[in-house]
């Protein structure tokens, strides 16, 4: 049984060697997501091929095969959800970038600026409709149940964070409601999804499901984080992004707090007008206010949440690979 270190203070998280827990998995999820794709819409498979190939962690998939084999066997539905999950995924990241404009994802052109927002669009919503159409083939109405309620969610999140843009006097409980919604719930509905296919108790699909929560809550805070740490090459998008886009995120929104009235109005400017030329000068007052750290420490707090929810597994090395991702949610540079 392989042993993954599980806390910063033993070196970084090796990632490859998770993802190789599941890898013949992985492969069967691959070549569903290929054979969904199949449309004799010309533009479909070419967008679609060219979204689901351009690089990305499969993060959600990979930790609903890894709860499947920490609870037993991965059989067909299991494969099945998870590609439903990355098409659920690649669909929020189609209609996130036309709603945010944006032009970079993952290091190259996102999908709108090659074929345009209409295109987009509509791709996003062929995915949505493949992704339901799959979900039925399982024939299990709990599935359902909570892809529907996801991707419901999902959608409040979405408008919740464009009602929230261009307003500084957003509050960290307002972030967290949008973050939870439209990134967290999906973290959630793949680790729940592993329970339920798998016939667990109910308190087993609970505290899966919370682990899911959690995790997604501290990736989406460390990403967050990244905007004002990482460099563009490691980011995989625009540094300052989210400050054009007029976002307020945990750091700003702390740093608004806790620098002086002169250096919050210098923020308070930026995210009203989107304004990514003040990003230098957002970015100092953010650093010097320690909002990075902030932002790091309660990440570090859901990461450790999500780990306790995990005490109900029993031990393997699946369940180490879960622990581990949620240290390396908190520790990773990209």
């Amino acid at each position: 049984m392989s042993s993954i270190l599980l806390n910063s203070t033993s070196g970084p998280i090796d990632f490859e060697s998770i993802k190789q827990l599941t890898a013949e998995e992985a492969k069967a999820v691959d070549v569903l997501i290929i054979k969904e794709l199949s449309s004799d819409v010309v533009l479909i498979n070419q967008m679609g091929h060219y979204i689901v190939s351009n690089g990305g962690k499969r993060l959600r998939p990979m930790l609903l095969l890894l709860a499947a084999k920490a609870l037993g066997e991965v059989d067909q539905n299991h494969l099945m959800l998870a590609a439903v999950i990355e098409f659920i995924h690649t669909a929020t990241l189609l209609h996130d970038d036309v709603v945010d404009e944006s032009d970079l994802r993952r290091g190259k052109q996102s999908a709108n600026a090659v074929w345009g927002n209409a295109a987009s669009v509509l791709v996003g919503d062929y995915l949505y409709s493949s992704a339901f159409e799959m979900m039925v083939r399982t024939n299990i109405m709990r599935v359902m149940e909570i892809l529907s309620k996801t991707t419901t969610a999902i959608a409040e999140g979405e408008v919740l964070q464009l009602l929230n843009c261009n307003n500084p006097e957003t509050t960290e409980e307002k972030y967290l409601e949008v973050i939870s919604r439209k990134t967290a719930i999906l973290f959630s509905a793949a680790t729940r999804l592993a329970a339920v296919v798998s016939n667990t108790s109910k308190e087993v699909e609970e505290k899966l499901s919370q682990y899911g929560q959690h995790l997604g809550v501290a990736f989406q805070l460390i990403d967050d984080a990244l905007d004002y740490k990482a460099t563009k090459e490691e980011l995989g998008k625009n540094l300052g992004d989210d400050l054009a886009e007029g976002k307020p995120t945990l750091p700003l929104i702390y740093a608004i707090r806790n620098s002086n009235p002169d250096e919050a109005n210098v923020i308070i400017d930026a995210i009203k007008n989107g304004n990514r030329e003040a990003f230098n000068e957002v970015y100092a007052i953010v650093k010097s206010s320690r909002a990075i750290e902030y932002t790091e420490q309660r990440a570090n707090e859901e990461a450790q949440k999500a780990m306790a929810s995990l005490e109900v597994l029993s031990e393997s090395e699946y369940k180490q690979a879960l622990l581990a991702l949620a240290s390396f949610s908190v520790q990773r540079s990209y």
